[in-house]
C-alpha cells in the first residue's frame, strides 16, 4: 500500500482590504493573499480539496480584487507540474462554493463532486449580501439556470459568458465524515451555511488540518477575528474554536486558506507532504 501524499497547488493571488480580512479591526489597506488547492493522492483515488478561482471570472466580475494568476497556477497547469491531468481526478471536495474555491471545478469533468448538502442548497438560494461570493456558478451549469427560491438566487453574474454544458456528479454529505481512510471532513459553518474543513492523516508527519475559509490566517486565529465575508458571525467564531480544539485533539497542524505570512513556508507542488 502506497503512502498518502498531499500536494499544495498554488492558484495565484487576490487582493482585499484589511478591514475585510480582520472584520472591524483592520488595519485597512490592500492585502494580497494566496489561493491554493489541496491534492490528496490516496490509495482510493485522487482527491482535490477546493479548486481556486477562475481568472477571467474575477477580472470581469470582481476586478477590484486584482487577480494575478499564471497558466501554471490554473488547475490544468498546476496538475501538469506533478504529471497529472484534470481527467485523472476522481473526487473534488469543495469546502464551500464561494468563487475563489470552485473556479477550477469546470476542468474536472470526470470527477465526482463532494460537498455539504446545506452548501449545495445555499448556493442556489443565497442571501443578497452573498451575491459576489456565489457569483461563479461554472461548477454547476444546470443549477445556474434554475430560478431562485429566495435571495438573489442561482443565476450567476449577468456579465458571465454562457457556461459550457457538462453535468457534474454531486455527492452531498452532512456531519463529520471520514470519506476515505485518513481523509476527514469536519463541519465548520458560519462563513457559509455548509462549510467543511478537511484533515488528512499521513504516515510520516502530523495530520494536516485545512481550515478553508473558517479561518483565513494564523493571525485571524490568534486574534479570534473572522473575515467580513460570512453568513453567521457567531457560528463562524464557534467554528474557529472548533478548529483549535480539533488541532489539539489530533495533534494536527493547521493550514490556513489565505495567509500571506504562512503560505511562503508551505511546500508547494511538485513537492509534497507524506
Amino acid at each position: 500500500m502506497s503512502d498518502t501524499k498531499v500536494y499544495l497547488l498554488d492558484g495565484g493571488t487576490l487582493v482585499i482590504d484589511g478591514y475585510h480580512v480582520f472584520w472591524n479591526k483592520g488595519p485597512g489597506g490592500d492585502i494580497r493573499f494566496p489561493c491554493y488547492s489541496v491534492l490528496v493522492e490516496h490509495k482510493d483515488g485522487l482527491y482535490i480539496f477546493d479548486t481556486g478561482y477562475d481568472f477571467d471570472h474575477v477580472s470581469r466580475v470582481l476586478p477590484f480584487e486584482k487577480p494575478i494568476q499564471s497558466k501554471d497556477q490554473t488547475i490544468p497547469g498546476a496538475l501538469a507540474k506533478i504529471g497529472k491531468r484534470p481527467e485523472d481526478i476522481n473526487y473534488v471536495i469543495n469546502s464551500h462554493y464561494h468563487f475563489d474555491h470552485c473556479g477550477g471545478n469546470k476542468y474536472l469533468t470526470n470527477a465526482c463532486t463532494v460537498c455539504h448538502a446545506k452548501e449545495l442548497e445555499a448556493c442556489s438560494c443565497f442571501q443578497p449580501f452573498e451575491r459576489l461570493g456565489y457569483s461563479d456558478m461554472s461548477f454547476a451549469p444546470e443549477l445556474a439556470k434554475k430560478p431562485a427560491s429566495q435571495g438573489e438566487g442561482a443565476s450567476g453574474d449577468a456579465g458571465d459568458p454562457p457556461l459550457d454544458i457538462y453535468t457534474p456528479k454531486f455527492e452531498t454529505v452532512t456531519g463529520d465524515q471520514e470519506i476515505a481512510k485518513g481523509i476527514w471532513l469536519f463541519e465548520t459553518p458560519g462563513h457559509t451555511a455548509g462549510h467543511y474543513s478537511m484533515m488528512v492523516e499521513l504516515a510520516n508527519r502530523r495530520p494536516m488540518l485545512f481550515t478553508a475559509d473558517a479561518c483565513y490566517s494564523r493571525k485571524n486565529m490568534e486574534m479570534m477575528c473572522i473575515s467580513s465575508f460570512h453568513l453567521d458571525p457567531t457560528e463562524n467564531l464557534k467554528s474557529m474554536q472548533r478548529l483549535k480544539d480539533l488541532a489539539e485533539k489530533y495533534d494536527a497542524e493547521l493550514f490556513y486558506s489565505h495567509d500571506p505570512e504562512t503560505f511562503g513556508d508551505y511546500i508547494k507542488a511538485p513537492g509534497y507532504y507524506s
